[in-house]
This record gives structure tokens, C-alpha cells and sequence, in this order.
């Protein structure tokens, strides 16, 4: 029977010390914005979001070190510890990390375990991470990787140019990602005896596991499943696939287990905008959405949305929900759709969003809140052409106020189901209670997203 030891300090490494001129930049990768933020901000998010890291260590491109810090601070990035220069290559940027790390556990009498991480793969799994963590409670080094799916040959040279010398087994083969892991007093003495080896220099690894490897050979390293989408920013193509990826991540809503309501919602304040439908005060998706958030212990106001017509209107009833609560974390706007004919209610659906989101931003910028408006599906018939130039509205200003308040620390989201195909089945329409669901499934899951 194994005996786990109790989980020892943890901290995850990123190393950023890369300039970006595969990208084609001049400026760190690191630095260049997909999906509304930069690429290091959302791997900084990933980490200080992960609960078994405790402690974030940024190795960044020397002259820029006080951009990320920047970066750091208007994040609320708060399990980064310090922000230090990389070095001139990988190895050298790792080894500085160790030596770091060294200093500090020294100085708080502990060792810890080490989570070395490119940062320029913001789309790591929190699964990963967890996985990785767990691993390292019986394992002293972990690898991240995944099978290949292309044939992999050894080349040498030929008398015009490279021939092929080997096809090795695919099914024995992988494709190595980070984090990469370990124990600390492995990967410091492993790279001990790199530097003491006068020929590392002329050929050193390619990653941290291929150090031990070499130097520690008698040390198992360990293989967690990683993910297609871990992939390294490099090359320009990467940026926009990443783009792309983040965008189908934004679209699809995680469904939350209850316990993450209560921990979400319990002794915050919630602030519905479309309580009830025109057809009746108190029945539809905001009513809904105001009583499940009470029932997981939120305190919830709730205004119609025809309030929203009137700015000062919204600002005072903001105001007033603040004073009473002492600060608003979510408001939500359930954007109601205008019938047939009604131009007048197109323009109040269109332009209300903007006076909701216009009010409510100081008071989730005191919070780093989240603002989500549900936008009503546009679905054939009577009216389906103004339902969908609202809903068109509410989705393009989501998208824009997500990249602009980024920086706020204020999330922004949009619920805005589509409509079925004309090549699909009718779905029926779902519940206001599944609607509902769905809309706090989006406040407690910590992202912007604009989910169709």
C-alpha cells in the first residue's frame, strides 16, 4: 500500500524568456494579445486558478520584466511571487529558476515541488495541472505528453541532401509538452551536473526532462496524457489558431457541480435587469435566474427591464443596490426581445445593454465582477428578423467590452443560443429553469465567453 506524504508546497514556473521573432515580432510573445488578453496573462490566469499551485514564479525576456509586472498587478495575479529576468537560453532561463527557488526554500526552511512551464502555451487544461500535481506525490519527475499522430523518421545525410535512416515505431512515440515536473532537489541536482559537464554546452537537452534524463538516468520519469489543445505559440499560424481555440472555448458553458454555486454566489450580490416577459411580471428567465442565485445564497435585486430605458434610472438603482450590499459581483441583463413590427422595443433592446453595462461597470470594477446579458433565441417566425438584429447587437457589444474591460479585471459574457438549422431538427425550446442554469453555470465558471 502506498502512503502519500502530505502535498508540499507547489509552485508553477513559467518561463517566458523567448522573443517572439518566429512570430515575426520584435516584442516577446509572450506579450501578444489573443482573444482580448495577452498570451502571458492568460497562462498566468490558468495557474492562479489551478488550487494545488501555491506559488507563481514568472522567468520573463530581459528588458520586460516590467510589463509583465504590469501585467501582474492589474490581473490581481496574486500567487505571483517575483518576476525575473530569463537568460539567454532555455536551460540557462530554468537553471535561474532553480537557483531562485533554492534561495527562497532555504530561507523558509522547505523544499517544494516545481511546475516548469512554457508560457507561451495559454491553453493548458487545469486537468493537467491536477494530474501532475498528484503524480509528483509518488513520482519524482513528469512529463507531459501526447501520442503522435504523424510517422516520425530519422534523416541523415546523403550524397544530395537528406535521406531517410529510420522509421521508427509510431505507437512508442510521443509528443512532449509542458509542465513539465518535479521535485525540486531532482531537477536542481540533475542540472548541478549539467553545468559541471563540460560538454553541455555543445549539446544540451531540449527540455528539463531531457537534463535528468542524461544526467539522472536511474530516475523515472513518469507520463501524464497532455491535450491537442496545449499548444506552443511559435510560429504566426499559432496565433490565429489559438485566436480560434479560445473562441470555441468562450462558447461552450461548462456545466457546474452544485457545490460551486454556493461558493460562487453564497454572501455576494447579484443584480437582475429583466426580472419578468412582457406577458408577465415574475415568469421568465430573469425571475428564474434571481431565484436560483438567492436559493445558493446571493443577495438578489431585481428591476425590470423597461427600467433600463432610462440611464439615470439604472445608475440610481445601482447605486442604491451598492450602498444596501456594501458592492455588486454579477449583473445580469436578460435583453428582452421585441415583437413583430415593434421597431421602437428593437432600438430599447439594442441600446439597453449599453446603458446596463455603461452603469454597472464602477461598481465590478471595485469587485473584478461579471456582467452577462441573455439574449432570447431568434427562432423563425413573426418577428424573427428584429429578434435576431438584437441579438446580433448584444453579442458584437459583449465581444468588445470583453477585450476593453479586460484589463478592468471586469468579465464579460453573453448567452445567445442559436436558432435551429434549416438543415436540423426543431429543437423545443428549452426551460426557463434550464435557461437559467445556464446562466449561473457561466457567473460561478470564471471566464468571459460568449456561448452559443
Amino acid at each position: 500500500m502506498t502512503v502519500l506524504e502530505p502535498r508540499p508546497h507547489t509552485v508553477g514556473v513559467l518561463l517566458a524568456g523567448g522573443v517572439g521573432r518566429r512570430v515575426g515580432l520584435d516584442t516577446p510573445k509572450q506579450l501578444v494579445e489573443i482573444a482580448g488578453r495577452s498570451i502571458i496573462e492568460h497562462t498566468l490566469t490558468v495557474f492562479q486558478d489551478a488550487p494545488e499551485i501555491d506559488e507563481i514564479l514568472v522567468l520573463m525576456t530581459p528588458g520586460f520584466t516590467e510589463d509583465v509586472e504590469r501585467v501582474v498587478a492589474a490581473g490581481g495575479f496574486t500567487k505571483v511571487s517575483r518576476v525575473l529576468e530569463g537568460g539567454a537560453s532555455r536551460t540557462e532561463t530554468t537553471w535561474r529558476a532553480l537557483r531562485a527557488l533554492e534561495e527562497h526554500e532555504e530561507h523558509e526552511e522547505r523544499e517544494c515541488d516545481v511546475l516548469l512551464h512554457d508560457a507561451v502555451r495559454p491553453l493548458l487544461e487545469p486537468r493537467v495541472i491536477t494530474e501532475c500535481v498528484e503524480a509528483l506525490r509518488t513520482h519524482r519527475a513528469v512529463e507531459v505528453a501526447i501520442p503522435t499522430s504523424d510517422t516520425i523518421v530519422v534523416v541523415g545525410r546523403g550524397p544530395d541532401g537528406e535521406v531517410v535512416r529510420e522509421v521508427p515505431d509510431r505507437a512508442a512515440l510521443r509528443r512532449v509538452q509542458t509542465p513539465q515536473c518535479f521535485r525540486l532537489p531532482v531537477i536542481r541536482e540533475a542540472y548541478e551536473r549539467a553545468f559541471a559537464d563540460p560538454g553541455f554546452a555543445d549539446r544540451p537537452p531540449t527540455d528539463d526532462c531531457g537534463v535528468v534524463l542524461r544526467y539522472l538516468p536511474d530516475v523515472p520519469i513518469h507520463v501524464v496524457p497532455g491535450s491537442e489543445r496545449n499548444m506552443k505559440v511559435t510560429h504566426p499560424v499559432d496565433v490565429f489558431i489559438a485566436e480560434r481555440l479560445f473562441q470555441l472555448a468562450a462558447e461552450r458553458v461548462p456545466e457546474q457541480p452544485p457545490a460551486a454555486y454556493g461558493a460562487a454566489l453564497n454572501g455576494g450580490t447579484v443584480v437582475v435587469f429583466g426580472e419578468g416577459e412582457s406577458e408577465g411580471e415574475g415568469d421568465g428567465v430573469g425571475a428564474a435566474v434571481a431565484e436560483l442565485a438567492g436559493r445558493h445564497g446571493a443577495a438578489v435585486f431585481s428591476f425590470p427591464w423597461t427600467l433600463v430605458s432610462d440611464p439615470r434610472s439604472v445608475e440610481e438603482a445601482l447605486a442604491r443596490v451598492a450602498k444596501e450590499s456594501g458592492g455588486i459581483d454579477h449583473v445580469v441583463g436578460v435583453v428582452e426581445a421585441p415583437a413583430a413590427g415593434d421597431l421602437g422595443r428593437t432600438g430599447a433592446a439594442q441600446l439597453g445593454p449599453v446603458v446596463v453595462a455603461d452603469a454597472a461597470l464602477p461598481h465590478l470594477r471595485e469587485r473584478r465582477g461579471h456582467l452577462l446579458f441573455h439574449s432570447a433565441v431568434p427562432y423563425p417566425g413573426a418577428g424573427h428578423a428584429l429578434r435576431s438584429a438584437a441579438r446580433a447587437s448584444v453579442v458584437a457589444l459583449t465581444r468588445a467590452l470583453a477585450v476593453e474591460w479586460a484589463a478592468e479585471g471586469v468579465r464579460v459574457s453573453c448567452l445567445a443560443p442559436e436558432p435551429a438549422g434549416p438543415l436540423t431538427a426543431p429543437a423545443p425550446e428549452p426551460s426557463r429553469a434550464d435557461l437559467a442554469r445556464t446562466v449561473v453555470d457561466v457567473l460561478v465558471s470564471g471566464a468571459s465567453r460568449t456561448a452559443r
